[in-house]
């Protein structure tokens, strides 16, 4: 995958690498399936983790916490979650836990980034 194109993600990255090396994986293995799927996608740092979009419209990011990752999905609502794996209960937006590099199959983050219209 080809480095972001946003000096803030690169830097952010760049960072987890140096300090969090688990986490900087478990970033990096989310962000390709993320452009592997939507190779035009842009994304850029917005409330202290990695925003997505295509076109003009957010759908969700990527945002680290001390025990987990998250990626949230802005419409998470609207998906389809066969299995209850998406956790949250507001209006909108729900969210994955990814605590292990594992949990982004176990959890199916490639099923709900399908879903992104």
């Amino acid at each position: 995958m080809k480095p972001s194109k946003d000096e803030g993600v690169r830097t952010m990255i760049r960072e987890y690498r140096e300090s969090d090396p688990e986490k900087y994986r478990m970033m990096t293995e989310m962000r390709r399936l993320v452009f592997d799927r939507y190779p035009d996608v842009g994304e850029r740092i917005m409330y202290g983790g990695i925003m997505f979009s295509l076109g003009k419209k957010d759908f969700g990011g990527i945002f680290p916490y001390s025990e987990h990752i998250s990626f949230e999905f802005g419409e998470g609502h609207a998906m389809d979650d066969p299995d209850g794996l998406l956790e949250g209960g507001g209006k909108y937006p729900r969210h994955l836990k990814i605590r292990t590099l594992a949990d982004i199959g176990d959890k199916n983050l490639d099923f709900f980034l399908a879903q992104v219209k």
